[in-house]
C-alpha cells in the first residue's frame, strides 16, 4: 500500500510545486525564500521516501535469496538505518542552506540595490559623456574650421601646418591627424599633431568607415586612456580627421566596469527566479546523491555483515542435516564475526571427531547385536528379554509369532505383553509349563526362566502342537486296542442274537414282543458297536494317500449331492466361479474329508435349537497364485472358544459325534500337504477353509516315490499318521 501511495503522493507534490512556482508573478521576481524552502522540503521529502522504497524493496530481494530467506531482516534494518542517519541532517542541512543562502542574496535583487548599480554607473557615465560631448563640439568646430582652410589652401601649403597645430592647442586636444583613405582601401596620413605609436587601423578602423561616410562624427573611450574622436573631412577625397584628449584611465575603467556590473546585474535579475530554482534543484540533487550514496553503503556494509552470517546459516543447516564437515571462512579480522566463525570451526570439527568416535563405537555395537540378532533370529524358540523393572528390552521374530506381538512390545511392561510370562517371573521354578490365549486359540508354552546381569531371559517353545501330536498317537493306539479287543466278540454276540431270533423265535410263547424287540436290540447295538469299531479303525490306520490328477470340483459336487438328497431342507451351493481346476490328491480320501465336513455343517444346523432362518451350506472353490482354497461355510451356531482343539480325535461339540471326523479330516488335509483353518461367518455360523500348494502336490503325482520322501521332509504329518 505505501509503495503505491508515494509515488501518487510524489507526483501531487511535483504538481503542486510547479503551479506554484509559474503562478509567481513575473520572472524577474524571486519567490519568497520561505516558500521555496517548504518546497524544496516537500518534494525532498517525497524524492528521498521513494529512494527509501527502492533500497528497501532492493534489500527484500537480498534478503530473500539469502540463506535465511523471507526471515532475514538485516539487509532491511541497516538501509532503513543508514538511510534515517543520511535523510534527516540531509534534509535539515539542505533546507537551512537554501533560507540562508535566498536570505543572503535577497538584498542583490532587491530596488535597492539595483538603485545603488544604477546610480554608480550614471556617476561613472556622467563624466564619460561629458568628456565625449565636449569633444564632439571640439570636433564639430575643428571640422568645420579645416574644411574651410582647405578650401582656400592644401594640405601641402607651408601655411597649413601651423594652423592645424593652434587648433589642437587651442582646444586643448591631446592628438589630432588627417587621414586619407585610397583607392586600396590603406590609411594614409596627410596631418598630425602629437600622434603616439599606436596603428591608424586602431584610430581609424575600417569597420567604422560606412558609418562615418554618413557625415555623423564617432565618439568613443574604447581605448581606456583617452576620449577619441573621428568625422569625415571630404567625401570626395575621402578624408578623415581624427582627434582624441587625454582621461583618467581610472575614471574610464571603473566607468566601464560599472557599466559592464549593471548590465550583468540587469541580466541576472531577468533571470533571479530561474537562478532561484536551479540553485534549490541543484540542492535537492545534492541531498539525493547524498541518500543514493548512505544507501548505497548501507548496501555495501548490510552485503559485508550478511554473508559471514548466511555462511554461518548454511553452515548451520549443513551441521544439522547430518553433514559435520561444513566450516566457513574465517575473516582474519579480529573482530566478532571471525571469533564467531572461528568458534563454529572448532565445534564442527569437535562434532565431527566426537560423532566419529561415536559411530566407530555404534558400528561395534551394531556389529555385535547384527550377530545377536543374527542368532536370535535362527532359534526357533522365543526369547524375551527384561531389565530389573521387568519391561521389554528384546524380543526376537520367534517370539514376535508366537505370542502375536507388534513392533512396539519393547519398552512396556512384561505384564502388558504376556501376564502368564509376567507370573513365571515370580515362580521359583525355572522350568514351568504355562497356558494362555494368543488371538482367542489356547497356546502351551514351555517356558525357561534365566537370571543375567540383573535381568531376566525367558526361552519358551510353542508346544501346544506337540501335545496334539502326542494325544492323538496315544489316541490312535487306544483306538488300535479297542478296536482289537471289542471287534471279536461282536461277531460271536451278533450271531447268537440272530440265532436266537430264528431259532427260538416262533417257540416263545409268553412275551414274543419282548423277545423280538430284545433281540433286535442287541443285533442294533451290534451293529452300532461295529460302525464305531471301524470308525476307530479308521482313525487308527489311515491308508497312504495314491495321488492322482483328479478334478476337485466333482469330488466337492459329489460330497454336496449326498448330503443335498438326505436333507432337502437345507440350502446347498457350489461356487466355482465356472472354473473346472484340478488338483493331484487321492480322491478318495480327499472326498472323505469334504463329506465329513458338509456332515458336520448338516448336523450343526440340525442340533441347533435356535435355528429360526432356513439352513444353508455354501462352498466355494478358488484358485489364487497357484494355490487351491476350498471354503466351506455354514449358518448354524458357529464354534465354541477353544476351536483349534476340535481337531483334536474325541473332541466334539453335538449330541451324537464321537469326536473323529475333524480328527481324520485334518489328517487327510495334512497328508495333502495343506493346512485347515476353523473361522467365524460373518453374519454368523461357520467357516472351515483348505489351503493347498498345487505345486508341491504336483511334484507328488509325477513321482510315486514322492510320498515316502514327503513324508521324510514333513515328520511330524508322518508321526500323526502313524498312529
Amino acid at each position: 500500500m505505501v509503495e503505491i501511495g508515494a509515488p501518487l503522493l510524489t507526483l501531487l507534490i511535483v504538481i503542486v510545486s510547479y503551479r506554484i512556482v509559474t503562478a509567481s508573478g513575473a520572472l524577474e521576481v524571486t519567490i519568497s525564500p520561505t516558500i521555496v524552502a517548504l518546497l524544496l522540503g516537500a518534494n525532498l521529502l517525497a524524492f528521498m521516501g521513494l529512494m527509501v522504497l527502492a533500497a528497501r524493496r532492493v534489500a527484500l530481494h537480498r534478503a530473500a535469496r539469502s540463506e535465511l530467506g523471507g526471515r532475514a531482516r538485516l539487509h532491511v534494518r541497516l538501509v532503513a538505518f543508514f538511510s534515517l542517519i543520511a535523510t534527516a541532517p540531509t534534509l535539515l542541512v539542505v533546507v537551512f542552506a537554501s533560507l540562508l543562502f535566498q536570505l543572503g542574496t535577497e538584498f542583490w535583487f532587491s530596488d535597492k540595490a539595483r538603485v545603488v548599480l544604477r546610480s554608480s554607473e550614471s556617476v561613472a557615465q556622467a563624466y564619460v559623456t561629458e568628456s565625449k560631448e565636449r569633444l564632439l563640439g571640439d570636433i564639430l568646430a575643428m571640422s568645420g574650421d579645416l574644411r574651410g582652410a582647405l578650401s582656400a589652401t592644401t594640405v601641402d601649403d607651408p601655411r597649413f601646418a601651423p594652423f592645424f597645430a593652434r587648433q589642437v592647442a587651442y582646444r586643448g586636444l591631446s592628438e589630432a591627424a588627417i587621414i586619407n583613405i585610397d583607392r586600396q582601401g590603406e590609411a594614409q596620413l596627410i596631418a598630425l599633431a602629437n600622434l603616439d605609436k599606436r596603428s591608424l587601423d586602431k584610430r581609424l578602423p575600417l569597420a567604422t568607415i560606412p558609418f562615418l561616410q554618413g557625415g555623423q562624427p564617432r565618439i568613443t573611450a574604447e581605448a581606456g586612456d583617452r576620449i577619441e574622436g573621428t568625422i569625415l573631412l571630404d567625401a570626395a577625397s575621402r578624408t578623415y580627421l581624427y582627434i582624441s584628449r587625454q582621461s583618467d584611465r581610472d575614471v574610464l575603467a571603473q566607468a566601464a566596469r560599472a557599466r559592464s556590473a549593471l548590465g550583468d546585474y540587469v541580466a541576472t535579475v531577468d533571470r533571479a527566479r530561474a537562478l532561484q530554482l536551479r540553485f534549490n534543484i541543484l540542492l535537492m540533487i545534492v541531498a539525493l546523491a547524498i541518500l543514493g550514496i548512505a544507501i548505497w553503503v548501507a548496501m555495501t556494509v548490510a552485503d559485508r555483515l550478511v554473508r559471514p552470517v548466511n555462511e554461518l546459516v548454511a553452515a548451520a543447516r549443513r551441521v544439522a542435516a547430518g553433514d559435520l564437515s561444513a566450516r566457513v571462512a574465517v575473516n582474519p579480522g579480529a573482530d566478532e564475526i571471525g571469533t564467531l566463525g572461528s568458534a563454529f570451526n572448532r565445534m564442527t570439527r569437535k562434532l565431527g571427531e566426537q560423532t566419529g568416535a561415536l559411530v566407530s563405537a555404534n558400528s561395534q555395537l551394531e556389529s555385535r547385536s547384527a550377530f545377536i540378532e543374527a542368532v536370535l533370529a535362527g532359534v526357533t524358540a522365543g526369547i524375551i528379554s527384561v531389565d530389573g523393572e521387568r519391561r521389554v528390552t528384546l524380543v526376537n521374530a520367534s517370539a514376535r509369532t508366537m505370542l502375536a506381538l507388534d513392533e512396539a512390545a519393547e519398552g512396556k511392561a512384561l505384564a502388558e505383553v504376556s501376564a502368564e510370562l509376567d507370573k513365571v517371573l515370580d515362580s521359583a521354578d525355572r522350568e514351568v509349563v504355562v497356558q494362555t490365549v494368543i488371538d482367542g486359540e489356547p497356546r502351551t508354552l514351555a517356558v525357561r526362566s534365566v537370571a543375567a546381569e540383573g535381568a531376566q531371559v525367558l526361552t519358551f517353545d510353542d508346544i501346544t502342537q506337540r501335545l496334539a501330536d502326542q494325544r492323538r498317537a496315544a489316541w490312535a493306539d487306544v483306538a488300535r486296542r479297542i478296536a482289537h479287543e471289542i471287534k471279536n466278540p461282536l461277531t460271536p454276540i451278533q450271531l447268537a442274537a440272530e440265532r436266537l431270533q430264528r431259532r427260538y423265535g416262533k417257540e416263545i410263547t409268553s412275551d414274543p414282543g419282548v423277545f423280538e424287540r430284545l433281540t433286535a436290540t442287541i443285533i442294533r447295538q451290534v451293529g452300532d458297536m461295529r460302525r464305531i469299531v471301524d470308525e476307530f479303525s479308521s482313525f487308527a490306520r489311515m491308508p497312504k494317500p495314491a495321488f492322482r490328477h483328479e478334478a476337485i470340483v466333482d469330488i466337492a459336487r459329489q460330497a454336496m449331492f449326498l448330503q443335498e438328497v438326505a436333507h432337502p431342507a437345507i440350502s446347498f451351493s457350489l461356487d466355482s466361479e465356472g472354473l473346472a481346476p484340478t488338483m493331484v490328491c487321492d480322491r478318495r480320501q480327499l472326498g472323505q474329508a469334504l463329506t465329513n465336513l458338509v456332515k458336520n455343517a448338516v448336523e450343526a444346523i440340525e442340533e441347533n435349537d435356535d435355528q429360526h432362518a432356513p439352513g444353508v451350506i455354501a462352498m466355494t472353490i478358488r484358485v489364487e497364485g497357484g494355490r487351491l482354497r476350498i471354503v466351506l461355510a455354514d449358518n448354524g451356531p458357529g464354534l465354541p472358544a477353544e476351536r483349534e482343539r476340535l481337531t483334536e480325535p474325541y473332541i466334539t461339540t453335538r449330541k451324537r459325534g464321537t469326536g473323529l471326523g475333524l480328527a481324520i479330516v485334518r489328517k487327510i488335509v495334512e497328508d495333502h500337504l495343506g493346512t485347515l483353518a476353523l473361522r467365524d461367518r460373518p453374519g454368523g455360523g461357520t467357516m472351515v477353509e483348505l489351503d493347498f500348494d498345487l505345486e508341491s502336490l504336483a511334484s507328488l503325482g509325477e513321482d510315486p516315490a514322492a510320498t515316502d520322501a514327503e513324508e521324510a521332509r514333513f515328520p511330524a504329518l508322518k508321526r500323526s499318521g502313524a498312529g
